[in-house]
């Protein structure tokens, strides 16, 4: 089992809902955040493109992160999360450095924090918070490995890119384009 996650950058409208359920769900403490919107703007007039996604840690398979982490509170679980201990993590800040996608944030209390995934809810049969209040419904998740699943359908089908191909990473957040 591999999990990734499809956004589909040509029905985002930039709401931040996503933004909002993680957390709420993840109590985040304001001011910080594992996801975000972005907006990027492309062309000139009077053939000007918005792209508008929604970014977080992409999970990556090669993922600096763990490997620079010296007490290994950053780690690999099951499907492929990219998880941080807390009460392992020492807040060196070495992970948010080797991060490419600026994903990770040195939480209040001296850990560093991202995204999981809501691995919680996976764990019970629940799609990411993220994923599930999106109204749009720009927002898929599932099994790569599963050439079935409608994540590895949509890659199939649908032209994508990954952000910053260039670093290596191999990252498990897609972007459906065009």
């Amino acid at each position: 089992m591999r999990y990734a996650m499809v956004i589909d950058t040509l029905k985002c409208v930039g709401c931040s809902d996503c933004v909002v359920a993680c957390q709420t769900e993840n109590e985040v403490p304001i001011g910080y955040c594992r996801d975000w919107v972005t907006e990027t703007v492309n062309g000139a007039y009077p053939t000007v493109e918005i792209e508008l996604k929604s970014e977080r840690c992409n999970h990556c398979d090669n993922a600096p992160c763990v490997r620079c982490c010296p007490t290994g509170a950053s780690h690999i679980v099951e499907g492929g999360i990219v998880k941080v201990t807390h009460d392992e993590c020492i807040g060196c800040g070495a992970c948010i450095e080797s991060c490419p996608y600026d994903a990770r944030y040195q939480h209040p209390e001296g850990y560093v924090d991202k995204c999981t995934f809501c691995h919680h809810r996976l764990e019970e049969g629940q799609n990411p918070a993220c994923v599930s209040v999106c109204p749009t419904k720009c927002m898929y998740f599932g099994d790569l490995d599963d050439p079935t699943s409608e994540v590895s359908e949509l890659l199939k089908s649908r032209k994508h890119k990954v952000l910053a191909p260039e670093a290596g990473t191999d990252p498990n957040v897609y972007y459906l384009i065009k």
